[in-house]
């Protein structure tokens, strides 16, 4: 017979294995992501440190290395757009037995292969953005970004290696163009990323405006590095800039601070930002609630994400994603196309030399540097992007066309239409992305969900991301019909572009009118 203290002890130790069995499993936590450590440029120069330093000084430090950083990316992929009047087949005024080409892009097929490495390059670039964005949140952004540039600088110079070593072979080509556009991707998320850490929306105005710039000032500067050397050797204008963005990469290694907290400062609020160009920037928002002093943290991801057809379903979605897809193909067109058609279209009745041709394409260029911040000023001032996005969009199509028609009559014609075709067809890019940023987070459905924020996001810049794949591979087949029908493939682009966006532009004037505002357009609204 068993005593009670023995049927206590068997009674408490069944409990207790009922107490365990009904516990609930612990989940496993994820491993802690790494602290960023201070860059090693502050150990050799102590004097950049706080309290030597202020929090506005950091925060022109990052503006300033993360603008260089994405400019010397566009440097580098300027080279393939500089050297195809040099690769591929000659205009036909000049005499054969001069420079024909290089195999295997000479003969009539060549503008074709080219328009292939094109497609080779863009599209490991909009498949390695969506890799880039999740790695970058895993490592030290300013490793990761170091490692983007440097493998970038380095298949750009294994491409211009192809000259030196007379390789003739089509698949080299293909090949060193994906690898390198899979390093590019990494640029633009790191860089934006960082941005993110040090800026809110309040401080997103007309300096985010002028930072945005730096893809326009990449290309100017990779334009005039290869050019510059062409006369040496096509292989040359890959080797220069390849060799350029290295070395701004140790810069960025050296001196580029992630966030704030890595230099023991702190911002006082940050905010959920979506980028211009890539994937959004995921971090903590405070928001204030009705209590004075009162602040409340609130983590975007502990809501659940969106699916992807749910996603395109939402309000706006779509007809901005497409609208960028056709703003992306004109644009890109033009980034790997205008010096092969300045070089092969005769101005004044004289065909330029291969230098002058791709120096002159930095008209394009600075047109979209100062498209860029009048379309971000005019937006604020109308506080409609959508609508100044329209604006821009529709004065492009008669642009294009003028371009095409006088740009040949003399030089001045040339550089003014030029200039004007890049104000206007660079000037919509940042507002797109913003005013879908804008209109995104007015939706109930999303707000505060960065995870649903990235899915939108995801699906709007990929869709773009086609399209700028998709121009340039079509202007290398088209052109070979002539150059007519390329610019009518431009303008047939933009024209749907446009049209894409009325009814967006519509509601977005009858949100002004219900606010008392652009009073004028309530006859042509109604």
């Amino acid at each position: 017979m068993l005593s009670k203290k023995a049927i206590g002890s068997d009674y408490s130790r069944v409990m207790d294995a009922k107490t365990l069995t009904l516990a609930p499993p612990t989940r496993p936590q994820p491993p802690p992501l790494p602290v960023p450590q201070p860059p090693p440029g502050l150990a050799l120069f102590p004097s950049l440190k706080p309290p030597n330093k202020t929090l506005s000084f950091h925060q022109i430090s990052v503006l300033l290395l993360t603008f260089a950083a994405y400019a010397a990316f566009h440097a580098s992929r300027k080279p393939p757009s500089i050297v195809k009047s040099v690769l591929g087949p000659q205009p036909q005024t000049q005499n054969a037995t001069a420079d024909a080409g290089w195999p295997p892009f000479d003969g009539s097929r060549g503008p074709h292969r080219l328009g292939e490495l094109d497609l080779a390059f863009l599209s490991a670039y909009a498949v390695g953005m969506y890799l880039s964005g999740h790695i970058g949140d895993r490592i030290d952004l300013r490793v990761f970004l170091t490692i983007g540039m440097v493998g970038s600088g380095f298949f750009t110079v294994v491409f211009g290696l192809g000259y030196f070593f007379s390789v003739h072979v089509l698949g080299f080509y293909v090949i060193v163009q994906i690898v390198c556009g899979l390093f590019q991707s990494i640029g633009w998320p790191c860089v934006v990323s960082v941005v993110g850490n040090w800026f809110g929306k309040s401080k997103r105005g007309l300096i985010m405006g002028v930072w945005n710039s730096q893809t326009s000032v990449g290309n100017i500067i990779g334009s005039v590095m290869a050019s510059s050397v062409l006369g040496f050797g096509w292989g040359w204008s890959f080797v220069l800039p390849g060799v350029f963005i290295v070395v701004v990469g140790v810069v960025v290694y050296l001196f580029l601070v992630v966030s704030p907290e890595n230099v023991g400062l702190e911002l006082e609020g940050k905010e959920v930002e979506v980028n211009v160009e890539g994937l959004p920037l995921v971090v903590s928002e405070k928001v204030e609630t009705g209590e004075v002093g009162m602040v409340q943290s609130e983590n975007a991801d502990s809501l659940g994400a969106i699916g992807f057809l749910e996603a395109w379903r939402l309000p706006n979605v779509a007809p901005f994603a497409f609208c960028l897809f056709f703003s992306k193909l004109v644009a890109y067109t033009f980034l790997y196309w205008l010096p092969f058609y300045i070089r092969h279209t005769a101005v004044a009745g004289v065909h330029l030399s291969h230098k002058t041709s791709g120096i002159l394409s930095t008209i394009f260029d600075i047109g979209g540097v100062i498209g860029g911040i009048l379309a971000g000023f005019i937006s604020d001032a109308i506080e409609a992007r959508a609508v100044t996005s329209l604006i821009f969009l529709l004065l492009s199509i008669p642009s294009l066309i003028s371009y095409r028609i006088f740009g040949s009559i003399s030089m001045s014609s040339n550089v003014t239409l030029m200039f004007l075709s890049g104000l206007l067809v660079n000037g919509p890019y940042s507002l797109i992305t913003t005013a879908v940023s804008a209109d995104l987070g007015t939706q109930s459905l999303i707000k505060g969900n960065s995870r649903a924020l990235a899915t939108v996001t995801a699906i709007i810049d990929g869709t773009g991301s086609v399209g700028a794949a998709l121009g340039p591979l079509l202007a290398g087949y088209i052109s070979t019909r002539g150059w007519n029908s390329v610019f009518s493939m431009l303008t047939v682009s933009i024209s749907i572009a446009a049209m894409l966006l009325i009814r967006v532009v519509k509601a977005e004037i009858k949100e002004k009118m219900n606010e008392g505002k652009w009073l004028r357009w309530s006859v042509v609204v109604q």
